[in-house]
């Protein structure tokens, strides 16, 4: 390996430890579970690595209502500064993003989104059904839902 290269394997490091500490406590709060069994320690990290994987692609496709850059720009040098896209600039000055959608925090837009309620309506009237009820989406919401291609 020539210097680039272990450069780029060391700040490949910072990003799977970013990852560890973000699935253990800041935004999916994955707790230690004390295992005894190779099975079990085994099936604990696929769980926590799904997760991740989870998370990575989450960030990538709701990254236009993040403070997250969505541009990321090759560098030719690894120990050169990371450089910011003049978008990502944008929004975190802003706080609005080009679509007019107020940018937020990965946990603050997974807040936002677990607002959404689905209850279910039992009548006291005699003869009536059941029926769920659904809580109406906010625009940013709707947003997300478009972003990551799913129906609310």
């Amino acid at each position: 390996m020539d210097s680039k290269q272990v450069v780029g394997s060391y700040k490949r490091l910072s990003a799977v430890e970013r990852a560890f500490r973000s699935f253990k406590t800041v935004d999916l709060k994955v707790r230690p579970v004390h295992h005894r069994l190779d099975k079990r320690v085994r099936a604990h990290v696929l769980c926590c690595m799904l997760a991740w994987y989870v998370e990575f692609h989450l960030r990538r496709q709701l990254a236009p209502l993040l403070y997250d850059d969505e541009e990321t720009p090759q560098r030719p040098d690894p120990v050169a500064p990371a450089v910011v896209s003049a978008s990502a600039k944008n929004k975190a000055a802003s706080g609005i993003n080009s679509q007019g959608f107020p940018v937020q925090s990965f946990r603050d837009l997974l807040q936002h989104l677990s607002c959404l309620n689905r209850n279910r309506i039992r009548p006291k009237i005699t003869g009536q059904h059941e029926f769920d009820m659904l809580t109406q989406p906010t625009p940013v919401q709707q947003e997300a839902f478009r972003l990551l291609k799913v129906k609310p």
